[in-house]
């Protein structure tokens, strides 16, 4: 993905600007009303996700937390702050979601999980999706920030993310008919308390092998040094330690107002169905489409749909984060062999996305989140999808940062 100030590779420290209030003040008003409309049109659950969202689009801009480029920064240079961080955003959340979960509900809400099978639908998606990562540019959260961030680049992505997700839908029967094991979660097979002292272990024993990694690589460990007081706040950039902690907060506000994890791409896929509906396709035909809840979202207001309420909080939060820190400069000059690679990674993320059961936020952070094994088998087959997708970036003149940039 790119960076903050919009350039693919340039690194992740970025000048002070001066603050933009006028523009920004516009958007969080904007964002204000849209809260309103839906407190009195839907209920306060669906307002108070939607500003969950633009909360998650401002931590993901100003932390520059971007998934893919911490993972190719590692691929390529070993440098495994990033990564560090991501396990300390899982183990936040795993601390909270696991107690919850296996309680079933929270001042009447009933609570549940992100747990899928484990099989070949999820290990064929996820190393898709990886790939997809490289040669688009982003991941799922991050495509959403960066287009909110004045990306064009990403527009494109996202259109193609989107066609991907439809294309996916199509297929999931035949995905889900592949051999597989059944849902799992370590919440409910070994208990919460024993299932997250495993998990904790296991994302220290990933943030050691990366420390290790890292100074047998250049002598020492890269810190993060990013300040973040005072005005940097609004300006940014956050430290990945914020971001890690923020996108934590995120997920678990998620459940506890929505009585789900957070997801992103199940929405792509609900806008490309109502678009090729339009189109004349008959979507509603197709099985996955078929299903009650399914069925239910294909024809009521994308509003209704918890998951593009929050997307469109991501891609407000992030407009209004980077206006206010005077960074929202659209670049529409984009080579040809890059948007190549963007066209063909979006559409690789949507059908990853699809057959996988969700993204680098549904199944990778909430799946684990969850205690669920197909996050984990998601995790081993995305990051290799994400060594190939790494390799083939130069052929679309797209750099290999040596630095964490914003995706």
């Amino acid at each position: 993905m790119t960076t903050q100030t919009m350039s693919p590779s340039a690194p992740l420290a970025i000048e002070s600007r001066a603050l933009v209030p006028g523009p920004a003040a516009i958007t969080a008003g904007v964002i204000a009303l849209a809260a309103w409309y839906l407190y009195a049109a839907i209920n306060w659950r669906q307002a108070a996700l939607f500003l969950v969202g633009a909360g998650a689009g401002v931590v993901l801009y100003h932390a520059a937390f971007g998934f893919t480029s911490s993972w190719r920064v590692f691929i390529a240079d070993r440098r495994g702050a990033g990564l560090r961080a991501q396990m300390l955003m899982l183990a936040i959340t795993c601390a909270v979601f696991f107690p919850l979960i296996a309680a079933g509900t929270l001042w009447g809400q009933p609570l549940r999980g992100s747990v899928s099978p484990v099989g070949i639908g999820v290990a064929a998606g996820a190393f898709i999706f990886g790939l997809g990562m490289q040669l688009g540019g982003g991941c799922a959260s991050g495509t959403l920030f960066s287009v909110g961030g004045g990306s064009t680049r990403m527009l494109v992505t996202l259109f193609f993310f989107i066609i991907g997700s439809v294309i996916g839908t199509a297929h999931t029967p035949w995905w889900n008919a592949q051999p597989s094991f059944a849902a799992t979660s370590v919440v409910t097979l070994w208990g919460p308390w024993l299932g997250l002292a495993v998990s904790l272990a296991v994302f220290g024993g990933i943030a050691w092998i990366t420390r290790v990694a890292e100074q047998r690589r250049h002598g020492r460990l890269l810190d993060d040094t990013r300040p973040a007081h005072g005005p940097r706040w609004l300006t940014g950039p956050w430290p990945l330690v914020a971001g890690a902690i923020g996108l934590a907060v995120v997920n678990i506000a998620t459940l506890t107002i929505g009585g789900r994890p957070w997801g992103v791409t199940s929405a792509f896929a609900l806008w490309g169905a109502k678009l090729f509906a339009a189109l004349g396709v008959d979507v509603a035909s197709w099985a996955y489409w078929t299903t009650p809840a399914q069925a239910t979202a294909l024809r009521s207001s994308v509003l209704m749909d918890v998951t593009s309420v929050m997307d469109f909080g991501i891609i407000l939060g992030a407009l209004t984060a980077a206006i206010l820190a005077g960074k929202f400069a659209p670049v529409w000059r984009v080579s040809n062999r890059s948007l190549a690679a963007a066209v063909i990674g979006g559409i690789l993320l949507g059908y990853g996305a699809r057959i996988a059961y969700g993204c680098n936020i549904g199944a990778y952070f909430s799946g684990i989140a969850s205690g669920s094994l197909h996050g984990w088998l998601w995790l081993v087959t995305a990051f290799a999808g994400n060594i190939a997708g790494t390799r083939l970036r130069p052929m679309f003149d797209l750099n290999v940062e040596r630095t964490q940039t914003a995706c």
